[in-house]
């Protein structure tokens, strides 16, 4: 595949090499571009500044969740591209979620850029566990996968396979609602909990 990736910190970096140890064709951008460029250095990728989005068939947004309307809207024309929306709408201290209840991070994006087809995926991975690869404690990390789109789901869902990972099918984007504050807690126990990042939450009997 060819896919596009937005964003050069720790989650866009794990994912980098992911992405090029797994065979694929990957360009980088990134609002830093002396980070972005070093990046793509080191995984063996392209780095490019403004329409990244053209030739991709995945675009990944890897920003905080603040900047990814900004970040996704400057990667070019997403009208009919899949856009993999790995981000959490953190509050700043990282204790709570800016949306919920009747509205998901994932959502608003959707909202945000009607003519893409987004897609939840790797919002529950810590960097570290997507760094160390796709075995934890002796069992694969799964990845859940939400989105409206059914066709931009499979593709997705073959893409994290590709990686190695488990992709568990979680339904319509709506249930970004479940997976964010999932994703909230398993930051909980990595840092306030104090239990690291050595950790992923996961379904018992899921295949």
């Amino acid at each position: 595949m060819k896919i596009a990736l937005i964003g050069a910190g720790n989650m866009g970096s794990a994912l980098a090499r992911l992405i090029t140890s797994a065979g694929h064709s990957l360009t980088i951008t990134s609002r830093t571009p002396d980070k972005g460029r070093a990046l793509a250095r080191t995984t063996g990728a392209t780095y490019k500044e403004g329409d990244v989005a053209r030739d991709a068939d995945l675009v990944i947004v890897a920003t905080g969740y603040a900047d990814a309307v900004s970040a996704l809207r400057s990667a070019g024309d997403l009208d009919g591209k899949i856009v993999v929306d790995i981000t959490n709408p953190l509050n700043a201290d990282y204790t709570g979620l800016t949306v919920g209840f009747d509205n998901s991070g994932a959502e608003e994006l959707q909202k945000a850029l009607p003519g893409s087809r987004v897609v939840k995926a790797f919002n529950t991975v810590f960097a570290q566990v997507l760094a160390a690869g796709p075995q934890l404690g002796g069992e694969t990390v799964p990845v859940f996968v939400v989105g409206d789109d059914p066709e931009a789901r499979e593709v997705v869902k073959e893409f994290v396979r590709s990686l190695g990972f488990v992709a568990v099918e979680a339904g319509g984007v709506k249930n970004s609602r479940y997976l964010e504050p999932l994703a909230g807690l398993n930051i909980y126990l990595g840092y306030g909990a104090g239990r690291g990042t050595a950790i992923a939450p996961a379904w018992i009997g899921i295949q």
